[in-house]
């Protein structure tokens, strides 16, 4: 139910509050690394959930702000209404108060993102949960917290949840992250350097629960009752054991997906086709809808990245094509994206899954390595996790498909490597780069464990 200013998803609900509450659990666990480094800092350290949230929500507030200043400076009008279509080129907004506008326009671009989905199957849910749009912008501290459900950002509120010190558990009906790199290969062969190439979302997951959050597999809640104590009691049935648990909480958070926020837009009076299944607006590679003058962007549209610069970058091409005498299109292929669990897994291109579909298993090396950061050294912390797997091409120059990264700041990684990506780059000229020493990143340039898909590993260098 949570409202909020202009910025959409992202500045709101997204990318920018979930940093900034990343940032809060990465600075409760570097004070416990600090006493390894000669810090004396008295334990136990104690995190205030209002502090923070008031910060995060000034800041939010300050760029609603600012992107209004924005558009005035540039004599863009903003009405604050809710909109429909009357007819392909007119849209008919409401004010709260029920005051009518009616705007005309050639070219009309629909950008409404989406909405946090509740699991309606399951009994109170919608009455006694809440999403991570509302999580957000909590005033108290959730207290002890069940995330439900294994999307990315189910993963990222339980890690930050958990890094400031709230008992978190996440119910998990089926895999992590699906949707990112899956692949498994287990060795018996290797025992340096490492031991099993393990699936890349399975170990953003066993990181988080040598971190402390608790996980619960198999698993899928059945209903919500709300106790006389004001906890909520969860009822949840285990796929594997076939038996019926429960535990109480002071806060249940549903992660089940957004929907695209289109049913009130009156598309189909207009024409404008959508995807029966997902409510998605179909358009073509010029971000076109089912009616030429119409066009979407963002979330709302079948078969693009939820992403924020992917929305921000078709929009800019797309005023330029409709402006400025431009005809280029925007390019899908090889977009970084990052999930900012307490370890960071960031990712460019194809997934290994993806890379084989599409070029067959016997075409496909995967070169892959454990390392181990330099800053967890001093502070003896696990670095089980910290990994990373290049899916390239086998023939001829060995083309770089994929490139995954676990570790500390695994977004600033794949950014950097992101452009390379974007250009071609192969696995010969990845060796010669020479890395900046010691860092993360430099491992990357030092791939030399390779398996090819399929067969067992082998070790050519470490």
């Amino acid at each position: 139910g949570t409202t909020w200013g202009l910025g959409g998803t992202c500045v709101n609900v997204g990318c920018i509050p979930k940093k900034l509450m990343h940032q809060a659990a990465l600075l409760g666990s570097a004070l416990k690394d600090a006493r390894h480094y000669g810090w004396n800092i008295s334990q136990p350290v104690h995190h205030t959930w209002s502090v923070m949230a008031q910060g995060v929500q000034n800041y939010v507030k300050s760029l609603n702000w600012g992107h209004r200043v924005q558009l005035q400076e540039k004599k863009v009008k903003y009405f604050n209404i809710k909109g429909s279509f009357s007819d392909p080129h007119t849209v008919r907004g409401l004010t709260k108060a029920g005051k009518e506008t009616v705007l005309t326009a050639d070219n009309i671009v629909i950008a409404t993102g989406g909405r946090p989905k509740y699991p309606m199957h399951v009994a109170g849910a919608l009455e006694y949960g809440i999403t991570s749009d509302d999580l957000f912008w909590l005033k108290e501290s959730p207290g002890k917290t069940l995330p439900s459900f294994i999307l990315y950002v189910s993963l990222e509120c339980a890690g930050f949840l958990t890094g400031i010190g709230l008992d978190t558990t996440v119910i998990m009906r089926s895999i992590p992250l699906r949707g990112f790199d899956q692949a498994s290969h287990i060795s018996k062969k290797i025992q340096i350097c490492f031991t099993t190439q393990q699936q890349m979302a399975s170990l953003v997951t066993e990181h988080m629960e040598s971190y402390g959050t608790k996980f619960l597999k198999r698993c899928f809640p059945t209903k919500v009752e709300k106790l006389k104590s004001n906890k909520l009691q969860v009822t949840w049935k285990n796929a594997d054991l076939g038996t019926e648990e429960t535990d109480s909480f002071n806060t249940i958070m549903w992660a089940v997906g957004r929907a695209p926020d289109t049913k009130t837009l009156n598309l189909e009076t207009v024409g404008v086709k959508t995807n029966s299944e997902t409510g998605k607006i179909i358009v073509d590679a010029s971000e076109a809808t089912s009616v030429p003058h119409i066009y979407a962007i963002g979330d709302i549209t079948e078969g693009r990245p939820e992403l924020t610069p992917t929305a921000i970058a078709a929009g800019k091409l797309l005023a330029q094509r409709l402006f400025g005498q431009s005809s280029e299109l925007m390019d899908y292929d090889n977009v970084p994206t990052t999930v900012f669990t307490p370890l960071e897994y960031g990712c460019v291109g194809l997934s290994e899954e993806a890379a084989v579909q599409r070029h067959g298993s016997d075409n496909i090396e995967v070169y892959h390595a454990y390392y181990k950061p330099l800053e967890f050294t001093v502070a003896e912390r696990d670095a089980t996790q910290c990994y990373m797997k290049m899916v390239c091409l086998r023939e001829r120059e060995q083309r770089i498909l994929g490139l995954h990264f676990i570790g500390p700041n695994a977004g600033e990684v794949i950014q950097g490597f992101a452009l390379g990506i974007k250009c071609g780059a192969t696995y010969p000229q990845m060796m010669k780069t020479v890395g900046i020493h010691p860092t993360c990143a430099e491992e990357v340039t030092k791939l030399h464990i390779t398996k090819r898909s399929g067969l067992d590993a082998t070790v050519t260098g470490c």
